[in-house]
């Protein structure tokens, strides 16, 4: 199979992460023994970037770090992405994750330099010159919508992840091309009578679906071996992203099995190559 060639900007949270394992979550009150403790790059903006790029795309992330030691150390993760990232005073954003014995997480969210970005005309012109946008709710909202703006101006594909979930405004959903989402989230767009010309939707180890001016698409899910699902909507998403190019079928088929792999190891920067996820789909 020919590559995926879109080029992808990424405006979105980088975070440091820290990743507790434990066999089983403690209730509220309760203290309860881990098994291991790791740190890493996590935030929904960089984990999406770092997909797309190994999933083959030319990607650009656009997105800000604090003034502390976190700043190097996450964004040493994104060698194969163009970094547009600002220095802001204060944290770097942080994620608090636990995983337990069936590969289940909880993630606890500290926005940091997150909620301090803001777009510049060169990050503007990146946006203008990608083929997709993708865009996700770690960062400010008046963020999201200049820089869907700016794509819907140019002709660039938006695509939302909209997560964490909560209540948009009608200018933003009018500008959203793509809208990736769980089974959860699919509903919700349905309860408030969204429209989305595409909608993408994740139904975990059932596969995913497709729906919008070409019909309806639908995948299996892959069996593989789950270490940890922390990152594999991003990888999912990513992949998705980098695959815009190719049909509906080939695009959810990649994403699919990327998200898949992505479940296979630990941590949030989880995401496969394309390499990987031809093997896969190659099985």
């Amino acid at each position: 199979m020919t590559l995926p060639t879109t080029s992808v900007t990424v405006v979105g949270s980088i975070n440091s992460d820290v990743v507790a394992s434990c066999e089983r979550f403690p209730e509220p009150g309760e203290t309860v023994s881990g098994t291991a403790v790791s740190y890493g790059q996590g935030g929904k903006g960089a984990n999406q970037a770092r997909a797309a790029a190994r999933a083959g795309a030319s990607t650009t992330y656009i997105g800000a770090v604090g003034d502390d030691p976190a700043a190097d150390r996450v964004l040493s993760s994104l060698s194969d992405v163009h970094l547009k990232v600002s220095a802001v005073p204060g944290p770097t954003g942080t994620a608090v994750i636990t995983v337990d014995g069936r590969g289940e997480n909880t993630i606890v969210v500290i926005p940091g330099a997150n909620a301090a970005l803001s777009l510049a005309d060169d990050d503007r012109q990146a946006i203008a010159d990608a083929d997709v946008l993708l865009l996700q709710l770690e960062i400010p909202i008046p963020v999201v919508l200049d820089a869907a703006r700016t794509a819907q101006r140019a002709g660039t594909t938006v695509m939302l992840n909209p997560s964490p979930v909560r209540v948009l405004p009608a200018e933003l959903w009018s500008v959203v091309d793509v809208a990736v989402v769980n089974q959860s989230e699919a509903d919700e767009l349905a309860s408030h009578r969204v429209h989305v010309p595409t909608i993408v939707t994740t139904l975990g180890a059932d596969g995913a679906r497709m729906r919008g001016p070409h019909g309806e698409v639908r995948v299996d899910g892959l069996g593989v071996d789950v270490v940890d699902t922390t990152g594999a909507g991003d990888a999912f998403t990513g992949a998705l992203a980098a695959s815009w190019h190719l049909s509906p079928a080939d695009r959810l088929a990649r994403a699919n099995a990327a998200g898949a792999l992505a479940t296979t190891v630990a941590g949030a920067a989880s995401a496969p190559t394309a390499g990987q996820i031809d093997a896969l789909l190659a099985r």
